[in-house]
């Protein structure tokens, strides 16, 4: 399928959707952080990323890494949609015999690696960058990380270490929808001035509106392009985006709509959004 005049709000609209059935189906997970980050993953796996579902270990393939694992319902809807495997096994989200495990899970078709212990993926993710410029393979490695995980100290050990082997084929993307696990995390872990921490770790810094397209497409296309080390996009967002009552919400952080009226509440949300 040819993918170069693709609707991305639309197909967006349909991951969400699914986010939001899979995580009422299995009565859990992590609608939040899941719907903050649609919009992105939409733009890398529809229009950025170079990838061939039917060949999803070709060497030259590009990689992401979703290293804010417990965000599994947005990657598995994304890859579904993008036809790693058939969206109708989405329905076995968290539950018994089904490989959709509720933290990203490597036995999942697309998945490069699994992650959950927040803090590691940037350091996965630079592994296989490094292992791309020792092999001279022109592949790209996104790594998808959450403004309450990179209170977690490995992450700017990981930093360092792509800007001292000069990964300029690593691009870190942040979802700061500035809410994590029970509060907002300037309460929780004041971050201060994040750009100016990773410019002083030696990245290039791009910050964006996570929810714009053209936005997202240009902050991709620039760090692509970049010659001069890794690149680290800031992407502001809004935790639960797309569901008012989940919106900038803590408590739907790890939880699914708590009755079947907000089930359908999301749903008719959405189905409004999609006729706007």
């Amino acid at each position: 399928m040819d993918y170069s005049n693709v609707d991305l709000k639309k197909i967006a609209n349909k991951i969400r959707h699914d986010i939001i059935e899979m995580v009422y189906g299995a009565n859990s997970g992590h609608p939040g952080g899941s719907l903050s980050i649609t919009d992105i993953l939409t733009v890398l796996y529809f229009k950025e990323m170079n990838i061939d579902p039917e060949e999803p270990d070709d060497p030259g393939r590009d990689r992401l890494v979703m290293s804010k694992g417990h965000a599994s319902p947005g990657l598995y809807a994304t890859l579904a949609e993008r036809g790693f495997f058939p969206t109708s096994l989405l329905s076995g989200f968290r539950k018994l015999s089904s490989k959709l495990e509720g933290h990203v899970h490597r036995g999942v078709p697309g998945v490069e690696t699994s992650t959950g212990s927040l803090g590691q993926g940037l350091g996965i993710g630079v592994g296989m960058a490094l292992a791309g410029k020792l092999d001279r393979r022109d592949y790209h490695v996104y790594v998808i990380l959450g403004d309450g995980e990179i209170e977690e100290g490995n992450v700017w050990e990981s930093m360092m270490a792509g800007s001292k082997y000069k990964l300029s084929h690593l691009i870190a993307i942040l979802d700061r929808n500035r809410v994590q696990l029970d509060g907002f995390t300037d309460d929780i872990m004041p971050m201060g001035n994040i750009r100016a921490k990773a410019e002083s770790f030696g990245w290039n810094v791009i910050e964006i509106n996570g929810h714009n397209y053209d936005e997202i497409v240009s902050a991709i296309e620039r760090a692509k392009s970049s010659t001069g080390g890794p690149t680290f996009i800031i992407a502001n967002t809004v935790k639960g985006k797309g569901v008012s009552y989940m919106e900038n919400t803590a408590k739907y952080h790890g939880s699914p709509p708590a009755s079947r009226e907000e089930y359908e509440k999301a749903i008719s949300e959405l189905d409004m959004e999609l006729i706007q």
